[in-house]
């Protein structure tokens, strides 16, 4: 420093201790500088105290010299304390050389750039709001000091901000949660504690509202929430329970919507803890702010469907996102079916634009993960309209949300929870809203069926829960040509045709829309068809699936839809048939579920009889298929009571290639005719008369049959029918001898049995070709 220079009105000897390396003699020219400014300020000299102020900023504080800065220091304060209540209008002057100093290289110095500015601060008190950003921001700074004096120091500042703070109603709000926002992505440990301190404090505030800006500072509170120390994380926790207690209680005034795509991506997340809490905020944004949520159900449901497969080690996570799911399908109605082109013209200004997504602005920077699903995210709306205007309707974007189930569900990966949970969603949907799904059937159908491949038979129920719905739902059914039912669609999809119904209900011809099965049964949409074409198919191709799930999945659709249309398109179905020993081994495992199974009762007692049209036609539908598989023929026609075509079909094995599955299959008749469902049959034999080609029947199945259990088991049986003559009553000679119960007259029993004949023959031929290529193992019986 010029030792020459003119430093009036600092008198050389102040001069002097200012540049003096001991801080006693620094301390001792304070002093004498804060008498000078008292002068001053008496006599109202603002020229002098600007002056001494600019002195001791630009030759004193910010001097090369490092003893020069501390005296310049120390007499900034002093000026301070000589002005008093005045020091706020000289505070900028006071303020900025104090500030520079933060970033001195002496930790020393820092220090007492640190004490300075506390003495200025103590002084000015609420004057110091107008430079509130600029004190926060040396603050942070120094809050990361690695320096302890020097941090111990910012902290007895920090100390005193938030007091005059918390004391004042003028603080601005809105000019610091910019810098707020900038410096709470700072990944330095102490200056999130800083940072949080801070929100903490404003927080309990009574005048400030930070709810407000909340969506501002979100996304960086569940970062540092992430922060590997403890306390820290601690102190995060405690400052988002209470803004979730604040909203819980001023749910009116919470921006939801701003704040929804950043809680999508921290749900995301692998920390078990921002996952955890961001998943129980998620749970009350849902459920306080209701439908305003649904514009983001497609990035919710891609952050809530994977937890529902956790284990228990994240038992916690997984009940939340229970809840959160199941709130999430409530919001989902009727009225969201509606055609949007009907809905007010508001609606459009509510619909969230992707590109104001808060998540895009502030998230990019969080490092938050990326679903892993494709799904569109939305933000941008007005949760709560101001007081005076109308709310704006809220659309629920469904193409997002079945691109997210899609995804899941076709992920293998994924767990048996979560694609339960789908199936789920799926079902809402269709039942909520059907005519807008139906939309994306021809999407999901493919991926439903897949599902049936499924390891858990409760995913198979859920699944043909979904498909149930999508064959019988009115809206799967089109007046006007659609994708499903057009021209175009037939020439490509040709399975996928629809068949007619003839007078009674027998399908014959295809080429209509829809499926219309006999009158006394309801009829099935345009996917319906398409279902049990494209079920069978997949038995086809797994015939593992077929063995191990296919009465299964068979017995359980016919509890959700009409178990004679089940049979009726079936059995259509594989009269068409190219490959006959599937046909042959479905008929027979449709024949074991209708003979079998508690659900076909109905169905059973429906053919019992044969009285009505509807069941007549029935059995021929049926019939003309079981013709794959003769034994399955015979056992249709002992359960509909049909014992003389029985009797002429049995004829006919003799022309048939016997072989042992032949006779495994005449084996499993035996048996089943010894069930309960067979009873009315058996005692049928008592009545000799009245039933002779039924005897005559069973006789043919026992010459059939070798020297085994099967053989003695019904021979046995046939031992014990009656002599006719030993049944003979007096009133029964009197009486007109019955005759056997008569064929239905709407019946033609010569043509099926040709039919019958035909079909043998083509499955003759079949196996004679795969026997001429090798590729077929003769199991003829050798005798």
């Amino acid at each position: 420093m010029n030792p020459e220079k003119d430093f009036a009105p600092l008198t050389p000897n102040i001069v002097r201790a200012l540049n003096d390396k001991l801080y006693e003699k620094r301390k001792v020219a304070a002093l004498e500088i804060e008498k000078l400014v008292r002068e001053f300020v008496a006599q109202n000299n603002t020229m002098q105290i600007k002056h001494v102020i600019q002195t001791l900023s630009q030759e004193f504080a910010l001097s090369q010299h490092p003893h020069s800065r501390k005296g310049g220091l120390i007499g900034l304060a002093a000026c301070s304390i000589a002005l008093g209540k005045d020091s706020g209008l000289y505070l900028k002057e006071l303020i900025e050389p104090v500030l520079t100093c933060f970033n001195d290289a002496d930790s020393r110095l820092r220090y007492y750039a640190c004490e300075a500015l506390y003495n200025i601060v103590k002084v000015a008190r609420g004057a110091v709001l107008p430079h509130f950003n600029v004190l926060f921001g040396g603050l942070s700074k120094l809050a990361a000091d690695p320096d302890p004096n020097v941090k111990s120091g910012s902290e007895l500042l920090d100390r005193l901000l938030k007091d005059i703070v918390t004391e004042s109603n003028k603080f601005d709000l809105v000019g610091f949660i910019p810098l707020l926002r900038e410096r709470i992505y700072s990944n330095n440990q102490y200056a999130r504690q800083f940072i949080i301190s801070w929100i903490l404090v404003l927080e309990s505030v009574p005048d400030i509202n930070l709810l407000d800006y909340l969506p501002e500072i979100l996304d960086g509170l569940f970062q540092i929430l992430g922060d590997n120390g403890k306390e820290i994380r601690k102190m995060c926790e405690v400052v988002l329970g209470e803004f979730l207690k604040e909203i819980k209680k001023n749910p009116s005034s919470v921006k939801f919507a701003e704040m929804a795509n950043i809680l999508v991506i921290h749900c995301q997340t692998t920390d078990d803890l921002i996952q955890l809490t961001a998943m129980c905020w998620m749970r009350e944004f849902i459920q306080l702010a209701g439908r305003v949520m649904l514009p983001y159900s497609s990035g919710i449901l891609t952050a809530v469907l994977p937890c529902l497969a956790y284990d228990d080690r994240k038992k916690s996570i997984k009940e939340v996102a229970s809840v959160c799911n199941q709130s999430l399908m409530k919001l989902v109605t009727t009225e969201d079916d509606e055609p949007d082109e009907l809905k007010p013209v508001v609606q459009k200004l509510a619909e969230p634009n992707p590109d104001d997504s808060p998540a895009k602005q502030e998230g990019t920077g969080s490092g938050g993960p990326e679903a892993s699903c494709d799904s569109s995210f939305s933000s941008g709306i007005s949760v709560f309209s101001p007081a005076g205007t109308e709310r704006a309707p809220v659309t629920l974007h469904l193409d997002g949300i079945v691109q997210v189930l899609n995804c899941h569900l076709s992920d293998m990966a994924i767990g048996m929870m979560t694609r339960i949970a789908v199936l789920k969603w799926l079902y809402h949907l269709y039942i909520k809203t059907p005519r807008k799904m139906f939309r994306h059937t021809d999407s999901l159908f493919p991926i439903l069926l897949q599902t049936l491949s499924d390891e858990s038979d409760e995913v198979i129920l859920k699944d043909l829960e979904v498909l149930a719905e999508i064959a019988s739902s009115p809206a799967g059914q089109t007046d006007d040509p659609s994708p499903l039912d057009g021209p175009d669609f037939r020439v490509s999809h040709s399975e996928l045709q629809m068949p007619t119904a003839g007078r009674g209900g027998l399908l014959t011809t295809p080429g209509t829309k829809g499926l219309e099965c006999s009158p006394s049964t309801p009829t099935m949409n345009s996917y319906f068809y398409k279902f049990m074409i494209n079920l069978l198919k997949r038995f086809s191709s797994e015939r593992k699936l077929l063995e191990v799930r296919g009465a299964f999945i068979i017995r359980q659709l016919c509890l959700l839809l009409n178990a004679e249309n089940i049979f009726h398109s079936m059995a259509d179905i594989l009269l068409r048939e190219e490959d006959l020993k599937f046909a042959s081994t479905m008929v027979h495992t449709l024949n074991t579920i209708l003979l079998t199974s508690t659900e076909l009762f109905q169905l059973r007692n429906q053919l019992k009889d044969l009285k009505t049209l509807e069941s007549q036609n029935l059995f021929c539908c049926l019939y003309r298929s079981w013709c794959h598989n003769p034994v399955t023929t015979v056992s249709l026609c002992f359960l509909t009571q049909n014992y003389r075509h029985a009797y002429d079909l049995i004829q006919k094995f003799g022309d048939l290639e016997v072989t042992v599955d032949f006779l495994t299959e005449v084996d499993k008749l035996v048996q089943l005719i010894e069930c309960p469902i067979f009873t009315y049959l058996r005692l049928q034999l008592l009545d000799v008369k009245n039933n002779p080609y039924l005897i005559k029947a069973l006789y043919g199945l026992l010459m059939l049959l070798p020297q085994s259990s099967a053989f003695q088991l019904l021979s046995h049986r046939l031992q014990c029918v009656p002599n006719p003559e030993l049944l003979q009553t007096e009133d029964s000679l009197k009486a007109v001898p019955k005759s056997q119960k008569a064929d239905s007259p709407s019946i033609d029993y010569a043509e099926l049995l040709q039919h019958f004949e035909k079909v043998q023959k083509k499955h003759l031929e079949v196996r004679h070709q795969r026997s001429g290529r090798g590729d077929h193992l003769d199991r003829r019986v050798v005798l």
